[in-house]
């Protein structure tokens, strides 16, 4: 038996949210939320809970890109890992 514990990213080897999106693919979230004002538009995502069918039982949330309306900068959105990561010093 282990220990269940969130990935790791394989460049910086921070703890990571690993997600799928509304198109099919999987996103790395980081950790926490962060304001809309601390995060560049492209890094915005949103977890949405998708319930499952004919039923109002969450099963899984769902990440969506924040593009479509800008964000109320007071706003709390999950940025994208990619944003915070910052490779160990081993790498070139």
């Amino acid at each position: 038996m282990t220990w269940i514990e969130p990935p790791t990213c394989d460049q910086c080897g921070a703890l990571v949210r690993l997600y799928p999106t509304n198109y099919d693919r999987w996103v790395s979230l980081a950790m926490a939320e962060l304001s809309a004002k601390d995060v560049p538009a492209r890094y915005r995502w949103r977890l949405v809970k998708r319930p499952a069918r004919h039923s109002n039982v969450v099963v899984e949330f769902v990440a969506i890109r924040v593009r479509g309306i800008d964000s109320l900068l007071s706003e709390m959105v999950v940025p994208a890992h990619r944003m915070l990561c910052v490779p160990d010093g081993d790498e070139p």
